[in-house]
């Protein structure tokens, strides 16, 4: 598979095409903030503050 970085760039446009993600990083430096920040953001979660609801870290 080749593809440009416009291509990868129009696709990653569509919602519909983002199915997963990653975020990598050291012990307590807001791993799961920033998730849960994008999933509210994202609408898939009510927008409450994420100290409120967790979604990540249950």
């Amino acid at each position: 598979v080749n593809f440009t970085v416009d291509q990868i760039r129009s696709l990653m446009d569509k919602k519909k095409n983002i199915q997963s993600m990653s975020i990598i990083g050291h012990v307590d430096h807001g791993k799961s903030t920033l998730t849960d920040l994008l999933v509210c953001k994202a609408a898939i979660i009510t927008q409450q503050k994420p100290d409120k609801m967790p979604f990540t870290n249950t």
